[in-house]
C-alpha cells in the first residue's frame, strides 16, 4: 500500500470536530482514542480538537470532562503533568445549534484562528456522534457555513445506524453526497477496527497452510457467534425499533462473514479489498419466500431467567419496551455464499442478548477424516478447528488430533492457542483508535463503502418485511440460556452443532498455550 511515513502523516495536522461531544460515545470511546493516539505520537504537534454540542460548557469544563473520560476509559493513564497539559490545551468547546448556518460561520472564524495558531493547513475531520437523521442537516450547514472552504482535505466520519432499511439509507446517502464525495465519507463499523477481525486477512493471505484449504473441499462449515450477557439496559426505546437484525446482523455479523468469505484482493489497496468484500456480500443467498425465512432463520426474545445466580426480567419488562413487543433480541441463521469457493458450505451466525457469556468468535470447522478408516475405525474423531477470538479475549487457536500419552493408540484433541490479549494485555489498541487514525490518513480499508452497505440492507430487508407482516413471532428463551432450541436444530439438520465459545471447551482437550492455560 502506498503510504507516507508515519512522521509525514502526523506532521500534516488537522482539526478534529466532535459533534455530540457531551454524549456517551465521545466520553467512552472518542476522547480516550485521541489521547492514546497522542501518547503514541500519531497526532503529531499540529492538531486541535473542537467539541460541539447544544449544551453550554466552558473550555475548562470541557477539558475536565475529557480528563475524567480518559481516567475512566483510556488504556493510558492521564498524568496531570506537562504531557497532559500539552494535550488538553488543544481541546476547546463551542456550543452550537447544528441547524443554524450562522453558527457554522462563527465556527469557521474560530477554526481559522486555531489553524493559524497551530499551523494546521486547513485539514478538517468532522466526526458526527449524532443521530443519523441529523447527518444531512450537518453536512449542508457545514457547506453553507463555509467550513469546507479551507483548502485542505475534509472528511466526514459517521456512526451506525446508517438508515433503517435500504430506502432510508439511500435517502441519507443522497443527502450526504450532495456535499461530500464518496472518498470523503468514512462510515464506521467499529468491529472492523478490532485486532482479530483485521487479523483475518493476515491469517488467510500470509499463511500458505490455510489458503489452499480455504474452500468447500476442506471446510465443513463456518460459525460466527456474537453473544452478549447484557439486556437492552437504557436503550429500550432505540432497540425496540432496531432489534438484533438491524443492530448486529446487518453490520457487524455480515462484516465478519465477508472477511472470511472474500477472495484474495489483487493488491493491498483499500478499494481492491472493499471490492472483494462487496463481491462476497452479493454472493450470499437471499430469501425468496417467507417459507425460506422460517427454514433458515431463528428469531428469539429473552424472557425471565437466571443469569449468574441473579433473577433477570424479560425483554417485555424492560424500561421503554412495550409489553406486547415482538422485537427480536436473538437471531440465528444458516447462510450460504453461492460462489465457486464456498458452494455448499453453511455459514451459521448467531447473536443475542442475555446469553450466558460475552463473546465474539469465528469457528472454521474442517471436514473430518473418512469414517471407518485407520484411527476413525477405532474411535470417534473430532474435526479440526481454527478459532478466531475477537472479543473479549483476542487470539486464535487450532484444534488437532494427537496421540494420548501411553502405550495404546488412543487419540485426543489438542488445542494450540495464541492469546493476543495475554501477550499485549490492556495496551492492545482499541478499535476507535485505529479507525480515527485511518480516517485522518484517508485510509478507507476498514470503513464501509456505500455499495457494500446497500447490498447488506437489500439482504436483510426481506427478512424484516416478513416479520412485520406478522407471519411469525419471536420464540421466547430464558435469560441466561443460549437462545431458543430451534437455533441448535439449524445445525443438527446438517449433522453439526454449535461449538463452545470463550474457552468453554470439552474436558478432554489438552491445551498448548502462551496463556499458560
Amino acid at each position: 500500500m502506498n503510504e507516507k511515513s508515519l512522521e509525514a502523516l502526523a506532521a500534516e495536522g488537522a482539526v478534529y470536530f466532535i459533534f455530540g461531544a457531551t454524549g456517551d460515545l465521545a466520553r467512552r470511546k472518542l476522547f480516550p482514542a485521541l489521547y492514546s493516539l497522542y501518547r503514541e505520537g500519531k497526532l503529531g504537534e499540529r492538531f486541535a480538537v473542537v467539541g460541539l454540542a447544544r449544551r453550554p460548557r466552558t473550555h475548562e469544563q470541557f477539558k475536565d470532562d475529557v480528563l475524567e473520560s480518559i481516567r475512566e476509559f483510556c488504556r493510558y493513564k492521564a498524568e496531570e503533568g506537562q504531557a497532559w497539559r500539552s494535550f488538553a490545551d488543544r481541546f476547546s468547546y463551542q456550543s452550537l445549534d447544528i441547524g443554524n448556518v450562522e453558527g457554522m460561520r462563527q465556527l469557521k472564524a474560530y477554526t481559522e484562528e486555531l489553524e493559524t495558531r497551530y499551523q494546521i493547513p486547513g485539514n478538517r475531520l468532522f466526526y458526527l456522534a449524532l443521530a443519523p437523521e441529523l447527518f444531512g442537516t450537518v453536512s449542508r450547514n457545514l457547506r453553507d457555513g463555509g467550513m469546507l472552504d479551507s483548502g485542505g482535505w475534509h472528511r466526514l466520519v459517521i456512526e451506525k445506524p446508517f438508515g433503517y432499511d435500504y430506502p432510508s439509507a439511500e435517502r441519507l446517502n443522497e443527502e450526504i453526497r450532495h456535499v461530500f464525495q464518496e472518498n470523503e465519507v468514512f462510515r464506521i463499523d467499529h468491529y472492523l477496527g478490532k485486532e482479530m477481525v483485521q487479523n483475518i486477512e493476515v491469517l488467510r493471505f500470509a499463511n500458505a497452510m490455510f489458503e489452499p484449504l480455504w474452500n468447500n473441499n476442506s471446510i465443513a462449515n463456518v460459525q460466527i457467534t456474537l453473544s452478549e450477557t447484557v439486556g437492552v439496559e437504557e436503550r429500550g426505546a432505540y432497540y425496540n425499533k432496531s432489534g438484533a437484525l438491524r443492530d448486529m446482523v446487518q453490520n457487524h455479523m455480515l462484516q465478519m462473514l465477508t472477511m472470511i468469505a472474500m477472495e484474495p484482493p489483487s493488491r493491498l489497496e483499500s478499494e481492491d479489498i472493499r471490492d472483494e468484500k462487496v463481491k462476497a456480500l452479493r454472493s450470499i443467498r437471499g430469501f425468496d419466500s417467507e417459507e425460506e425465512i422460517r427454514k433458515r432463520i431463528v428469531r428469539g426474545q429473552y424472557a425471565e431467567g437466571i443469569s449468574r445466580g441473579q433473577e433477570i426480567k424479560g425483554y417485555r419488562q424492560e424500561e421503554s419496551v412495550p409489553s406486547d413487543s415482538n422485537t427480536e433480541t436473538f437471531f440465528a441463521a444458516r447462510l450460504y455464499v453461492d460462489n465457486f469457493r464456498w458452494a455448499g458450505v453453511p455459514f451459521y451466525v448467531r447473536t443475542g442478548k442475555r446469553l450466558p457469556v460475552k463473546s465474539t468468535e469465528i469457528v472454521i470447522e474442517f471436514k473430518n477424516v473418512p469414517n471407518r478408516v485407520l484411527f476413525a475405525s477405532k474411535q470417534e474423531l473430532r474435526p479440526n478447528l481454527l478459532v478466531i477470538r475477537v472479543n473479549p479475549m483476542e487470539g486464535i487457536y487450532i484444534k488437532i488430533n494427537a496421540k494420548k500419552p501411553g502405550n495404546d493408540m488412543t487419540v485426543q484433541p489438542v488445542a494450540m492457542e495464541f492469546c493476543q490479549s495475554c501477550q499485549i494485555g490492556i495496551n492492545t489498541p482499541e478499535a476507535y483508535e485505529r479507525l480515527i487514525y485511518d480516517a485522518s490518513r484517508g485510509d478507507h480499508t476498514y470503513f464501509t463503502r456505500w455499495d457494500e452497505l446497500a447490498v447488506a440492507w437489500k439482504l436483510v430487508d426481506p427478512i424484516a418485511a416478513a416479520w412485520k407482516s406478522g407471519t411469525s413471532e419471536p420464540i421466547f428463551y430464558p435469560a441466561g440460556s443460549w437462545g431458543p432450541e430451534e437455533a441448535d436444530r439449524l445445525l443438527e439438520e446438517d449433522g453439526f452443532f454449535w461449538w463452545p465459545v470463550n474457552g468453554q471447551e470439552e474436558d478432554n482437550v489438552i491445551w498448548v498455550s502462551n496463556a499458560g492455560k
